[in-house]
């Protein structure tokens, strides 16, 4: 019995949306699509790969990926990455490895789609649909994983594929490759209204793919694999070039390129930068290479006045932006003891379009304090009352690719081969930070003296471009903030150790109350338990009955870093555990498929 559930969670039976095409489903039914009775012309070929678009597994934008990144943090365990940091992984605890079913429904039509008649062109861009979408799937698995099962046809229950062992990870990459490059030469270049998988989705996540795995083989000395690292970051420099060349992507600057928030005080704000995540349509946006337009996909925003006291952005991230004339932050005197209405003065303006600044109020919420172990987000807030749903999400176009990552993909991958200069920085990050009047990033200057807090933070990174790589990272996590970027990115660059620290939010200089909506009225007090109302003794009383208030003596979860005052802690974040590297980087199997085929075997490890 445990071998029947095991094949049918395994490599299950197909899998397909319904709301691309309800009559496909009134023809043929999940569960008795016949191989005869289907696959016959170019018009069954669009009716199931519009189907497969709604499987997660196989089309995603990911932007969930930064909640276990150390760029957020959470009063509650969320994943197995959170559970991993504070010891509750296990073998026997994991979970995951059951999606199987998605890749059999893509290998499930790739070995009937010969039957099809039809243009030979319009056959090959389905075919190249479902070998993206295989690739998809598989990057997932190895960034999980790394060896993992590799099949290229729809498994039945009978076949003894089902229990093979893993194959190694060059072999699945060198799989992926393959897939991703028919793809980039079939799939039509026809982007419609961008919704859709077109020819530069595939050289998108070519692009995207490649410098990821270029840059693990470079920095993961356990994988043996450096010597092939150059490979795969010349050819993420080959698919970002040729999407740059094509003419077809420009960086979006409608609006003020930047703009001061008068009523805030020297708080700047980029209006081009924000409609990239407030919109509904994003189809127009010459920036967009890709987005979701799945009903308008649910997002769930920032914390405190917006969504709740769990979620917050951290102080790390909050220090990496710079200052608007181009200087670190964290060169500024006290910078660290900055209070919340100090840190937005004078700004890149990408922070206060990513996080809650002294003034913003959120549509129909209260204004408490965001103080759930970090900052309040407001990047994918909606712009208009009505787009927001009940459960704290709204309904908003999501960027799949956007032409800034590809840029920032190209200047990484020439800073890791050794062969950028100024002129491929001025060509890719001048137009990144133009957009919301940043100073451009000078190699020379870069090089010459390396920031040192990011070099307290990737401190693998050596050599004579030491300096304009941290740059790099540093216009990558500002720039791709929230969008799902930084848990991949900190573990290729072998620097997954961000993670184990306790995380640090706002700067608190004392007890008492505050206002954090630029009224001069005190919204939040923080006190030092439930009780003890002292430090609120002088206000008025009807700003005592509205104010919210917060112990900070962990019973709801949060500490200060001194007791009394310091930056706001999360108190369950004490329990978090020394990383382990390189088992970290690692998630592992479930004990039970490890039973049910004992040729599996455990990533490092988790044995």
């Amino acid at each position: 019995m445990k071998k029947i559930l095991y094949i049918a969670v395994l490599f299950g039976i197909i899998s397909l949306g319904t709301s691309c095409d309800d009559d496909f489903m009134e023809r043929y039914p999940q569960t008795s699509i016949t191989e005869g009775g289907f696959f016959k012309n170019t018009d069954d070929l669009k009716t199931y790969i519009n189907g497969l678009y709604n499987d997660g597994n196989l089309m995603s934008s990911g932007f969930f990926n930064d909640d276990e990144s150390d760029d957020v943090t959470f009063k509650t365990s969320m994943g197995d990455t959170w559970q991993m940091l504070y010891g509750q992984l296990s073998v026997a605890s994991a979970s995951g490895w059951d999606n199987w079913g998605s890749l059999r429904s893509v290998n499930f039509f790739l070995q009937n789609v010969d039957k099809a008649t039809g243009n030979e062109a319009d056959i090959n861009n389905y075919i190249g649909i479902a070998r993206y979408m295989r690739a998809y799937f598989y990057i997932d698995k190895v960034q999980r994983y790394s060896d993992v099962p590799w099949t290229d046809k729809a498994l039945g229950s009978d076949d003894p594929d089902v229990y093979k062992a893993a194959d190694s990870r060059e072999f699945v990459v060198d799989k992926i490759m393959e897939d991703l490059e028919f793809a980039a030469a079939n799939i039509s270049s026809d982007m419609g209204n961008k919704t859709r998988i077109h020819r530069y989705s595939a050289l998108a996540l070519l692009s995207r793919f490649c410098l990821y795995e270029g840059t693990y083989r470079k920095y993961h000395p356990e994988l043996n694999l450096a010597s092939s690292a150059d490979r795969f970051l010349q050819r993420s420099l080959s698919a970002s070039e040729e999407i740059m060349n094509s003419g077809l992507f420009s960086i979006s600057t409608e609006g003020a390129p930047s703009e001061e928030f008068v009523d805030g005080g020297g708080i700047y704000v980029s209006m081009a930068y924000r409609a990239l995540f407030q919109s509904q349509n994003l189809s127009g946006n010459p920036e967009v290479i890709q987005w979701s337009d799945y009903m308008h996909q649910k997002r769930q925003v920032g914390t405190g006045r917006v969504k709740g006291l769990d979620y917050g952005l951290t102080r790390a991230l909050i220090e990496t932006y710079l200052m608007n004339d181009g200087t670190p932050f964290t060169s500024t005197a006290g910078y660290a003891t900055k209070t919340f209405g100090e840190i937005f003065k004078n700004r890149d303006p990408r922070m206060a379009e990513t996080v809650s600044y002294p003034g913003f109020t959120a549509v129909g919420a209260n204004n408490s304090m965001p103080t759930g172990g970090g900052y309040d987000q407001i990047k994918f807030y909606p712009l208009d009352p009505t787009w927001k749903e009940s459960s704290g999400g709204t309904w908003q176009a999501i960027v799949v690719y956007r032409y800034a990552e590809i840029l920032l993909n190209y200047a990484e991958a020439k800073a890791e081969l050794g062969t950028l200069t100024q002129a491929d920085l001025d060509k890719t990050i001048t137009p990144v930070r133009s957009r919301v009047n940043m100073p451009s990033l000078s190699m020379a200057t870069a090089n010459a003296a390396p920031d040192a807090f990011l070099a307290g933070h990737y401190p693998n990174v050596s050599g004579a471009n030491k300096g304009v790589i941290l740059e790099i990272r540093r216009e990558r996590r500002v720039e791709l903030a929230c969008e799902g970027f930084r848990l991949r990115d900190i573990y290729r660059w072998c620097n997954g150790e961000l993670q184990a620290v306790r995380q640090q939010g706002i700067y608190i200089d004392k007890l008492g109350a505050y206002d954090v909506t630029g009224d001069d009225i005190p919204d939040v007090a923080l006190l030092a338990s439930p009780d003890d109302e002292s430090p609120i003794a002088g206000l008025p009383d009807d700003v005592k009955e509205t104010i919210t208030k917060i112990a900070v003596d962990g019973s709801k979860g949060i500490v200060l870093e001194h007791g009394t005052y310091g930056h706001v802690m999360l108190e369950g974040d004490k329990n978090r555990v020394t990383w382990e590297n390189p088992k970290f980087y690692y998630r592992p199997i479930p004990q039970t498929q490890i039973t049910l085929n004992p040729a599996l075997k455990q990533p490092y490890g988790w044995n």
